[in-house]
Formats: structure tokens, sequence, C-alpha cells
């Protein structure tokens, strides 16, 4: 298709910290950004470390009381900016099928074109990264301040990595800030990804009623959505490990992990499932636009099919083995067994498993506090013993 190059360069992910990283050789273009996140991860973790044992607090640095900080450090940032890379290939992919499947018709690329210039520009803007750094400022001197004035839970707040004078002055200071600016960077990329589905929702899109993906067509934003999974593991972890600390330092009790495990998971299902619901009203005008038309389809050939086989004089007498009608009937049953079954959200069971296996499996180890392993592996060996 000419022209098509221009709808290849559609991303979500650039901006002053891209452009710095890109000077600086850890991020090239066309090649993964998980080398900075990993390098941002490291090198904080590493300065954290030395800090610690300066302090001679080498034997506490290890301890459940301060996991919070080594997972944001070494778990989380690397895991943003590997969802980043995995991600960023997938829309770019989405992008271009709709393009090049016909979804988005001849006479509604310019407004593509537009969505997607608009998009790449509000991505590379400084604009955004300046109030997510400001954000994090702030974020930092309130919760600095409610420290101070003792209005804040201590685990919570990395209580005990505060007992170390220089690593704590450099977690407070740069490590903590980072992750949270990274995090509000992370929201205002879904945000732009959420408006520019919405846009397209709005778009005059040429879905196909049997399609056979069962989504008109756009069935392949479900596999670009399932990439999200890096990003609802880290958020998870973040969580998890956080809990982990307030358990271990008797702040708080395994029961209070029930809710707040409720309330992620459903914030994860949203960020993941709520996107392609905006196509959701193009797609049950598609389906009863395509019942009709398949319904008056399947009325004219089943009555030439009655005319020819069962009412047509010597009907009987021609043979059925071999032809092709019999067939064409089937397929044709197909098609409408495919429109009755059309998702009307471009979402099927596996994403949500997904995304609910990422959301709970770093909240695994936490039943650990609760069912300690030795008495777990105790009580199935004696009830497989019969003992």
């Amino acid at each position: 298709m000419e022209g098509y190059g221009t709808f290849e360069n559609f991303s979500l992910f650039g901006g002053p910290l891209h452009r710095l990283a890109g000077r600086l050789g850890l991020v090239h273009k066309g090649r993964s950004a998980f080398a900075l996140g990993l390098a941002l991860g490291l090198l904080s973790w590493s300065i954290l470390f030395a800090l610690a044992l300066i302090e001679g607090v080498g034997s506490k640095f290890y301890s459940l009381s301060v996991i919070a900080a080594h997972v944001r450090l070494l778990f989380v940032i690397p895991l943003l900016f590997l969802c980043e890379s995995l991600l960023d290939v997938r829309l770019r992919a989405f992008v271009s099928l709709i393009v090049r499947s016909g979804v988005v018709p001849n006479n509604a690329l310019p407004e593509l074109e537009t969505e997607i210039a608009r998009t790449n520009r509000w991505r590379d803007h400084w604009l955004p990264e300046a109030i997510c750094l400001l954000a994090t400022v702030l974020l930092t001197v309130v919760a600095a301040q409610m420290r101070l004035s003792g209005r804040t839970t201590g685990s919570e707040l990395g209580y005990a990595i505060s007992e170390f004078r220089l690593a704590g002055l450099w977690y407070w200071m740069v490590c903590l800030p980072l992750v949270r600016f990274l995090l509000f960077r992370w929201l205002w990329r879904i945000a732009l990804w959420w408006c520019f589905l919405w846009r397209l929702a709005k778009l005059k899109l040429h879905l196909a009623p049997a399609h056979p993906d069962g989504a008109g067509g756009l069935g392949y934003l479900e596999v670009a959505q399932t990439y999200f999974f890096p990003l609802v593991l880290a958020i998870s972890a973040l969580m998890s490990a956080s809990f982990a600390e307030e358990i271990s330092s008797g702040i708080s009790v395994f029961e209070a992990i029930y809710p707040a495990l409720a309330i992620t998971l459903i914030l994860d299902l949203v960020l993941v499932l709520f996107p392609p619901c905006f196509f959701a009203f193009k797609l049950r005008v598609c389906q009863e636009r395509g019942l009709s038309d398949y319904s008056v389809l399947a009325a004219r050939y089943v009555n030439d099919f009655d005319r020819k086989w069962l009412s047509a004089p010597g009907s009987q007498a021609e043979p059925l083995l071999g032809t092709a009608d019999l067939q064409s009937l089937a397929d044709l049953s197909n098609s409408v067994a495919i429109l009755r079954n059309m998702r009307l959200v471009p979402v099927s069971t596996r994403l949500v498993i997904t995304v609910m296996v990422a959301a709970l499996l770093p909240m695994v180890p936490l039943f650990l506090f609760k069912y300690p392993v030795a008495e777990l592996v105790q009580k199935i060996v004696s009830k497989l013993a019969g003992l």
C-alpha cells in the first residue's frame, strides 16, 4: 500500500528520558529498552549496597524488613522497561495490521495518520515527563514531611532502611523517587494508548462480521494487550514486597492482604481489559448487520438448494457425492455460527487468565507467612501416609 510506511512510525515510547538514554548508548532505535531499565536498577541498587557496607549494616541489608527496596530496584524497574520493549513491537504491529487488512478503509487513513501524528507528538513532548517529575518531587516532599511528623506507618515507606544513615538517604532521595517517576511515566503512556484507541473506535472502521478471529478483524488487539503482563507483574510484585515488609515487622497482619489483593487484581484487569471495550458498540452494530445480511443470503441459498435437490424433477437421480453444494451449505452455516458467537469485545478468557496469573503469582510467597513450607510438607506427607 502506498504510503504504508507512515503507519509503521506509531509508538508510545520516547520522550526526554529515551533521548538521554540514546545519547548514552543505552537505547537505540529498533532495539530493546530493557538495557536501560537494567542499568538504572543495578546502578541505583549497587550504590545503595555500597553505602550499606560502608555503614557496616550489610547484614541487615538482606532482611525481609527491606525487601521492597530490592524488589523496586532489581525487579520492578527492569520489568517496566521490559514491558515497554515487548509492548512497543505489538502495538505497532496492531496499527500496521488494521491498515493492511482494511479494517481502517482508505477514506479513513488520513484521520488515522492524524491520530498517529498526535500520539507521537505527545509521546516526544517534554511537558508530560516534566509533570511526572514534578509530581514525583511533590510526592517525595509530602511523604518526607508526613514521616517526620509521624503520620505514616514506618514499613509502608521503608522504615527499616531509613535506619541506615547514608543508604537510607540515598534510597529516600534517589531510588524511591526514581521508581515513582517511572510509574508516573507509565501512567502517561497508558493514557496515551487509551486515548488512541478511543479515537480509533470513533473512525469509520470496516469490520468484517464473519471474520475468523470472531472480533470483526480486531482480534490482534487481544494479543497486543497480553504484553501488558510485565507491567501487571511489576505492580503486583511491588505490592507483595511491601506487605512482606509490614508483616515481617509486625506492623500488619497476614489477613490484611486479602482486600488489597482484590483491589490490585481489579485494577490490573481494568488496565488490560477496559481499552478493548471502546470497540463494543461498533462490534455490536457489526454483528447485527452481519446477522441481517447473512440471514438474507442464507435464505436465498437454502431456497435455491431446496429447489435444486428436493423439489426439481429428476433431482433424486443426480449424484450427491462430489457436489460442492453440500459443502457450501455447511460453510454458510459455519459463517452464521461465527456471527452468533462473535465477541462484542476483542477479549477472551485466555487474556483474563494471563492477567490474573501475572497479578496473583507474586502474591504467592506471602502465604509462607501463614503456612510455613516445613509445616506444609509435613502435613502433605502425613495425609499421603494416612497418619
